[in-house]
């Protein structure tokens, strides 16, 4: 089994910043690519930025130049550092993550459990 552990949300001013961590662990054998996403109330889930395990990102139009995700593959850890935040960037973030499970030959998607994100204004 894999467990993804979700840390760094919380309240913060417009214009602060927030460090997410997400932390993968478990009978890994390989991750490949891993994320972030998102959801607000009301709305649906999508896409934050993501990162290759060759280190590749792709970031959502709405977060370019504010947001930077990164990866630590000897930790199986991901990072989301959020700089400028607005209040349009309250939501829910989810950590995501493709990886092979030891003796599988087949990739698996795993979601973190969430963790919530407050910008006031």
């Amino acid at each position: 089994q894999v467990q993804l552990v979700e840390s760094g949300g919380g309240l913060v001013q417009a214009g602060g910043s927030l460090r997410l961590s997400c932390a993968a662990s478990g009978s890994i054998f390989r991750i490949n690519a891993m994320g972030w996403y998102r959801q607000a109330p009301g709305k649906q889930r999508e896409l934050v930025a993501t990162i290759t395990s060759g280190g590749s990102t792709n970031y959502a139009d709405s977060v370019k130049g504010r947001f930077t995700i990164s990866r630590d593959n000897a930790k199986n850890t991901v990072y989301l550092q959020m700089n400028s935040l607005k209040p349009e960037d309250t939501a829910v973030y989810y950590c995501n993550t493709n990886l092979f499970i030891l003796g599988t030959s087949l990739p698996y998607n795993y979601w973190g459990q969430g963790t919530q994100v407050t910008v006031s204004s």
